[in-house]
């Protein structure tokens, strides 16, 4: 009998229970919010459902030495976590990326890279803050990407500046990217006026296949030149866009955009997740992050709209761009776009913005990635 009362207060002690700390179950009920936005609302269900149960998995109570965790080095989850660490998934990302993405809208009116450019405000405005904050350079680069809203470009920058904050800034970056249709219309609305929201924008010129294919191969020479400490993200994501429009590669294109950037954003999502552990998440600089992320987001979106009204000072009548795709310039692709028609469909039902507004959607995926490879390379 002394013997079973032995056998079971051991077998207690390697219990959850037995290890649970109240900071297990702040991180467990952010994860279940993440799950019901997700399912709910349909906030970006393909992050926030992995990412979210990631977060479960994370704060499970571990009795120290089991060998399980994220942290614990040569565990499951920690090889899987390598991945994040070292910056492999989110070239695959990239890759998955630009091999579903149709550079059609920026091709035909070249003018929206400067949205997307604009709007890249946002990151260098969220480093500002981060140093004012008392973050050190390389950290702020970190988190200031948060404002380019790219989940990958951020879980790739913090992992060679701040592996330490690298939790906080991926799940911060992931949560604004599923809350762009919350964050965006009441700026969008509030600095644009009604005559504005109605302008209707010129149908984009008809793109030859040609272009097309030249597209990935010029865009990657020129930015690769610009910022070679990009390479890793701009090539996958030049290459990815290649695979589509070669016309010959199509078994490729359909791997890349579809099994492959699916198995990595499982990944992805789920051991960032499980890096939320609350021992080493719920910190003052978490809270901090995330307030610079909300920051980023906003200044993102005003320099995106603002930089379109200060542009068509220079555009004749007909011309002017409708400042409601001014948001699109963000990273966030293709939801920072629907959210630039959403918003136009509500003033004019029949002005759609949406081939428009990915103009400087897609500007933003490269905009994002020239950034991060220019942070990379004055701090890394």
């Amino acid at each position: 009998m002394q013997n079973i009362l032995e056998n079971l207060k051991e077998f207690w002690q390697f219990t959850g229970f037995a290890n649970f700390e109240f900071g297990y179950l702040i991180m467990i009920i952010v994860g279940c919010l993440f799950i019901f936005l997700a399912i709910k609302f349909e906030w970006e269900p393909m992050l926030l459902v992995p990412i979210g149960f990631g977060i479960l998995i994370g704060n499970i109570p571990l009795f120290a030495g089991l060998n399980v965790g994220v942290y614990e080095e040569g565990s499951v989850l920690n090889i899987l976590y390598q991945g994040v660490q070292r910056g492999f998934y989110p070239p695959l990302i990239f890759l998955g990326i630009g091999a579903m993405t149709d550079f059609s809208a920026l091709i035909a009116n070249p003018k929206l890279l400067l949205i997307g450019a604009a709007a890249q405000f946002g990151i260098f405005g969220a480093y500002a803050i981060s140093l004012a904050l008392g973050f050190d350079a390389a950290q702020a680069g970190a988190i200031g990407i948060i404002g380019g809203a790219d989940g990958p470009t951020a879980i790739f920058l913090s992992s060679r500046l701040a592996p330490n904050l690298m939790g906080a800034i991926a799940v911060s970056a992931y949560s604004y990217m599923a809350l762009v249709p919350v964050i965006q219309p009441p700026i969008m609305r509030l600095l644009t006026t009604k005559k504005e929201r109605l302008i209707r924008m010129k149908p984009p010129r008809p793109v030859s296949p040609t272009e097309k294919k030249l597209f990935p191969i010029i865009g990657f020479l020129l930015t690769a030149f610009i910022v070679p400490s990009g390479i890793p993200l701009l090539g996958m994501l030049f290459f990815g866009n290649l695979l589509k429009e070669s016309g010959v590669t199509k078994r490729l294109a359909n791997t890349a955009s579809g099994p492959l950037v699916d198995i990595v954003t499982i990944l992805i999502g789920v051991t960032v997740g499980a890096s939320t552990q609350a021992s080493q998440f719920l910190r003052w600089e978490s809270v901090k992050i995330f307030i610079i992320g909300a920051l980023s987001f906003v200044i993102a979106t005003f320099a995106g709209v603002l930089f379109v009204k200060f542009f068509n000072l220079f555009l004749k009548e007909g011309n002017k761009i409708n400042p409601l795709i001014g948001n699109a310039g963000v990273s966030a692709v293709p939801d920072a776009a629907r959210v630039s028609n959403n918003v136009g469909l509500e003033y004019d039902p029949k002005n759609y913005l949406l081939m428009h507004a990915m103009g400087p959607n897609v500007a933003g995926v490269i905009g994002s990635a020239v950034a991060a490879g220019m942070l990379l390379g004055f701090l890394g």
